[in-house]
């Protein structure tokens, strides 16, 4: 029996539609049979404005909504930086029988020659570049990775707009699950603005 499991790491600063609708998506197009949400713990390309205990809530907040969603502290629970092959390292070894994809934006993947060790990234997942309608697709070009184009559908919605609306006393119910909108309001996070 085929077991594929979906990766979708990033701050979930906080988690949003977006992110969720976006691997939905995947997993609905590609019969996967569950999408990791995978927290950063101390990402080396971003500043977090939460603690990794605040976005793991979250995350797994908007996960409870779903039967597709597990979220996994692989990267939390590691110390240092965060980089996408020690990620998939571990992932690797926790779900060796299974055909792992690693869920990531177009924009993101057009960078991945900059990641660390990109060839080694080649040999442990099958890549999903996602898009939305009328963005540009731009493959990699790295030795042995297989990389899966996924259109989804486009939701303006992104992590920085949600902190912005938030220390300016809007409301971001549409933008993220009610259980994470809660959340963040009773934990009072990104009341500054940034």
């Amino acid at each position: 029996m085929r077991v594929a499991v979906g990766i979708l790491g990033g701050t979930f600063d906080p988690i949003h539609r977006g992110h969720l609708e976006a691997a939905a998506s995947v997993a609905d197009q590609l019969g996967l049979s569950t999408i990791l949400l995978v927290p950063t713990g101390d990402p080396w390309q971003k500043t977090t404005h939460a603690s990794r205990e605040d976005r793991l809530a979250m995350t797994s907040l908007a996960a409870a909504e779903s039967d597709v969603f597990t979220v996994s502290r692989v990267d939390i629970d590691r110390p240092g930086p965060t980089y996408t092959l020690d990620t998939l390292r571990d992932l690797r070894e926790q779900y060796s029988e299974a055909e792992l994809f690693f869920i990531v934006g177009a924009d993101a993947l057009a960078g991945l020659p900059s990641w660390r060790s990109p060839e080694l990234l080649a040999e442990m997942a099958t890549f999903v570049g996602v898009t939305r309608p009328g963005e540009r697709f731009i493959d990699p070009d790295i030795a042995g990775l297989q990389v899966v184009r996924v259109d989804v559908p486009a939701v303006d919605v992104s992590s920085t707009q949600i902190r912005s609306r938030v220390a300016e006393g809007e409301p971001i119910d549409d933008l993220v699950p009610e259980s994470v909108a809660d959340y963040i309001s009773s934990h009072r996070l990104y009341r500054e603005s940034e």
